[in-house]
């Protein structure tokens, strides 16, 4: 890739804008690299804001990939504040908010997801969302009074983690969740019940196969009123009921403005000069047969990673299967593989005193694992995986999902 006049333009302020930048400095490359960051703070971790952050342990600025000067010496332009709101392919241009745009040789949209809304919610002040600093400490204002009785709207990991952070502040925590268990489309019932409990041994209440009906209050939410009839009083409220990409702003681009943009190795869309990665990227996953979004730290970087390895005309590198972890109640959580292609379940250890490994197996073969307590065994049953191999001999049954 020649060092051309307009250079490398990134939409997006995340870790796969952070990684592509990185890469692209790395492997030589001398052109313009320009950064156009919706948020007004320097690409930043995010897992943290659900524990460490919430919790008071570490401030927002620790949380950057860089220094301020990395960017300076590297040449690395950050446009910080300025929105991705349009794409004019045909002529290179990223239209930003403010009226400007900016021209680029090649460009990498990472504008990463939103949060999923609860239209019913809208409009109190104390409904939260957790998708960025803001958010973050906003919430940490919200609960860090111990008795405040926090009310969290789905459990999925994200909502977990909130739950597992506000507890350890001295909050009334209750878990709200419409399936039978948390995570039970994806882990099965027997493990997403073992998440209710841990939970609830911890003091959370977890209320599962239900869903808000009515929030009751006027400026803020004061209770909020079940399907099945129960009130919950509330000082404060999380939605953490997934993510939509935060692609609306490609309409009559030429890319999809809803979902995913599917690509092609190395991040490729259908535009030519133009690629995805991260949140908002759906690459061909083998197992599946199809375009399939990732929402995972690790992916978020290796995709920044090989779309600035195929601007530069290089091979994208070797990937190993992508893992995700969680802390909760000081416990390590890593989950690796895809769990919903398997069929049966083999458990090593001992559920209840958290310290186990989960394995999924469809035909006999691991596909994916669920590891409670056990951080260092992770290299060896990603291995297992990517081999077909036996990892041990444990419990077996089937999985089973609402």
């Amino acid at each position: 890739m020649r060092a051309a006049r307009d250079g490398v333009v990134i939409a997006g302020g995340g870790l796969a804008a952070q990684r592509c930048a990185e890469t692209l400095r790395r492997k030589g490359y001398g052109g313009r690299i320009r950064i156009a960051a919706a948020e007004p703070v320097a690409p930043y971790d995010r897992p943290p804001l659900s524990k460490e952050l919430l919790a008071g342990e570490v401030d927002g600025a620790s949380l950057a990939y860089r220094p301020l000067g990395w960017y300076r010496d590297q040449q690395v332009e950050l446009l910080l504040g300025r929105r991705a709101v349009g794409l004019d392919a045909a002529r290179r241009r990223l239209h930003v908010d403010g009226g400007s745009e900016l021209r680029y040789d090649d460009l990498l949209i990472a504008t990463g997801s939103r949060a999923r809304r609860l239209p019913d919610a809208e409009g109190f002040a104390n409904v939260h969302m957790l998708r960025d600093l803001a958010d973050a400490r906003a919430l940490r204002r919200a609960v860090i009074r111990p008795g405040a009785h926090l009310a969290v709207i789905g459990a999925g990991f994200i909502g977990q983690e909130v739950a597992a952070t506000a507890r350890s502040l001295g909050a009334e925590v209750t878990i709200v969740e419409a399936a039978a268990a948390p995570l039970d489309a994806l882990l099965g019932s027997d493990l997403g019940h073992w998440f209710s409990q841990l939970h609830r041994d911890e003091g959370v209440r977890v209320l599962c196969a239900t869903t808000v009906s009515v929030f009751h209050g006027r400026d803020a939410v004061e209770e909020i009123e079940l399907a099945d009839g129960r009130r919950l009083p509330c000082d404060a409220v999380v939605v953490g009921i997934g993510v939509v990409p935060a692609t609306e702003w490609l309409q009559g681009s030429g890319l999809p403005a809803a979902g995913g943009i599917p690509v092609a190795a190395g991040g490729r869309t259908a535009l030519p000069h133009v690629y995805a990665a991260g949140d908002v990227a759906s690459p061909f996953d083998e197992h599946a047969g199809a375009h399939v979004r990732s929402e995972h730290w690790e992916a978020a970087a290796r995709a920044g990673t090989d779309a600035a390895r195929a601007m530069l005309g290089l091979e994208p590198g070797r990937h190993t299967q992508s893992s995700f972890w969680s802390d909760q109640y000081g416990l390590r959580i890593q989950y690796v593989g895809h769990a919903r292609d398997g069929d049966v379940v083999e458990i090593d250890g001992v559920p209840a005193e958290r310290d186990f490994t989960a394995v999924y197996r469809r035909a006999g073969r691991p596909v994916a694992a669920l590891l409670v307590g056990r951080p260092h065994a992770l290299p060896e049953v990603r291995r297992s995986i990517e081999s077909g191999s036996q990892i041990f001999s444990g419990t077996e049954y089937l999985k089973e999902t609402a």
